[in-house]
């Protein structure tokens, strides 16, 4: 049979077995197929996927991973161990909304737009942001609790703070959207909401390659229409403009130049625009992308930054305009907030001092439900004042306006448990080897701590750590100064009061259990090695144990 060529009939030739390097090249050339690295939070069908990670303590970070679970991944964690990261690129479309006016001959859509009620965010938008204050505050970020962890406590963006920035509605439907939009369905959208051909809305989307059109392509299609235009031009393109004016400010993505057609889908009934809730919307979706943010590999931020354009710590900024502002009561709903897809949850209870009332400490923050389940969040939302924080709840207000004041056990509470974690840590891992009178005295002087008393008896004081080393250590003696922490590097060692002032009663002495002795293994015995010196006080093990992998 003659041998088959290159590029002749493959049924001619016989069927051999390929090699293993034509294999690897083809599976080469399918890994090299060109593919599209779109960011998963530009678009709100996406949803964040928390992962729940749990791990030891970070460096520099919470020691009680009780609460923070995932800052092992955060950017504060990374730049703790020396990697640093360059200030964030800022999603602005503030220019491109000077791009398309309304003027005198655009009136009728002027007067629609103004009854939606987001009129304001025409006039309201930043030019100019400062990169390196707004990467500083994705660094303070913590998913979990959605607020901004500063030296002093906690704040966040409020809906008391959209609505006085804003002036966009903050009551009203949630923004829901059952499921992610096809692109056959995104084109049908066009089609039907702003009159366009099915063959220029599959041209759009397939250069968009996504269900997703070019703000450039809105503007050139629909900028042009006026008063004079048909009823069905002028209502398409009031579409278009609310379309533009709500990816250009609210929902502001790291794509820079394109819209996801699911919004169109708001702006149905142009009649209920303005029953949104567009402020709780955005606030979600603000969130979101300072989530998406404490990631390290992260380098671009979204949303609308207006909201964190502030120079000063200020509680109560609107005091003095709440007679054109009034404070609105939906700013005390605890609970969960959505912009489709996207759910956060939100904590007034933890910036009680933003609302002027006396900061206690906060309950445990609670994790948001699946997206699935939207008619259930809102159903929430829609009973919202069943759902406010109540009198009790909020506590009592701050005797001066602005004072932000808290509780002492507020700043004090995290600093005792840590520091008697730092004890017991530094004990775990002073050696494989430790003395049983060092191990019970750190475990008294943890309760003691724990406990809310800083002060423990002077006859029963924690002893200085003992030496790890291979060989039996010798007994620690007992003296009055703090546990040395130079094998913990990262940590501030804690502060201890040696003895306790003259005021305060010594607690009752601390009887110590008996001595236990843990044999080690029996090995074979060697003729050549020393006899153990029975003069060395007696030691304990400490050995981790792990679970088999079945």
């Amino acid at each position: 049979m003659p041998p088959r060529t290159r590029g002749g009939d493959i049924s001619s030739a016989p069927r051999r077995r390929p090699t293993g390097l034509e294999r690897r090249r083809r599976v080469q050339l399918r890994e090299v197929k060109p593919a599209i690295d779109r960011d998963p939070v530009e678009h709100p069908q996406h949803d964040r996927v928390e992962t729940e990670e749990v791990f030891e303590g970070v460096p520099g970070g919470p020691i009680d991973r009780s609460i923070l679970r995932s800052f092992h991944n955060h950017v504060a964690a990374k730049i703790w161990l020396g990697e640093d990261r360059a200030p964030l690129k800022l999603v602005n479309h503030g220019a491109k909304l000077q791009l398309w006016e309304l003027d005198a001959e655009r009136s009728r859509i002027s007067e629609t737009v103004h009854q939606s009620g987001l009129a304001p965010l025409i006039s309201c938008s930043h030019r100019v942001a400062s990169r390196p204050k707004l990467s500083a505050f994705c660094e303070q970020w913590q998913p979990k609790t959605t607020t901004f962890h500063l030296p002093f406590g906690e704040m966040t963006i409020t809906l008391d703070d959209v609505a006085s920035i804003l002036h966009i509605p903050i009551t009203g439907s949630m923004i829901s959207f059952s499921q992610p939009l096809r692109v056959d369905d995104a084109n049908a959208l066009l089609v039907e909401l702003l009159g366009t051909t099915d063959v220029e809305a599959s041209r759009e989307t397939e250069q968009c390659l996504s269900s997703s059109i070019r703000l450039l392509w809105l503007r050139d299609n629909f900028s042009t229409i006026t008063d004079v235009s048909s009823d069905d031009d002028i209502e398409f393109a009031t579409r278009a403009f609310l379309l533009h004016l709500v990816v250009c400010t609210l929902f502001a993505d790291k794509s820079a130049t394109s819209v996801a057609v699911v919004y169109l889908e708001l702006f149905r009934d142009l009649s209920m625009v303005g029953s949104y809730a567009w402020g709780a919307a955005c606030l979600a979706y603000l969130y979101r992308q300072l989530t998406t943010a404490t990631r390290f590999e992260v380098r671009q931020l979204g949303g609308y930054l207006t909201l964190l354009q502030s120079s000063d710590v200020c509680w109560e900024p609107y005091v003095d305009h709440r007679a054109e502002h009034p404070f609105p009561d939906i700013a005390w709903f605890s609970g969960c907030i959505k912009c489709g897809l996207v759910v956060e949850p939100y904590h007034p209870e933890r910036v009680l001092r933003q609302f002027g009332y006396i900061q206690t400490i906060p309950p445990r923050p609670f994790t948001p439900p699946r997206p699935d389940r939207s008619i259930l969040l809102d159903q929430y939302w829609e009973r919202w004042t069943d759902h406010v924080l109540t009198d009790q709840s909020r506590g009592r207000r701050c005797q001066y306006s602005g004072s932000g004041e808290s509780v002492a056990e507020y700043m004090a509470c995290d600093t005792r448990n840590a520091r008697a974690l730092i004890l017991l840590r530094h004990v775990i891992s002073g050696g494989r080897q430790q003395s049983l009178d060092y191990f019970w005295g750190a475990l008294n002087e943890a309760h003691s701590i724990l406990a809310g008393s800083d002060e423990t008896s002077s006859s029963h004081s924690t002893p200085s750590p003992a030496p790890a080393s291979h060989n039996t250590p010798s007994p620690a003696p007992a003296s009055h100064s703090t546990p040395s922490l130079a094998t913990r590097p990262f940590f501030s060692p804690p502060t201890f009061v040696y003895p306790p002032p003259a005021s305060v009663d010594p607690p009752p002495p601390i009887v110590h259990p008996p001595p236990v002795t843990v044999a080690p293994p029996a090995l074979a015995a060697d003729p050549s090695a020393p006899a153990p010196d029975s003069t060395q006080p007696t030691s304990v093990y400490v050995r981790s144990k792990r679970k088999k992998k079945t």
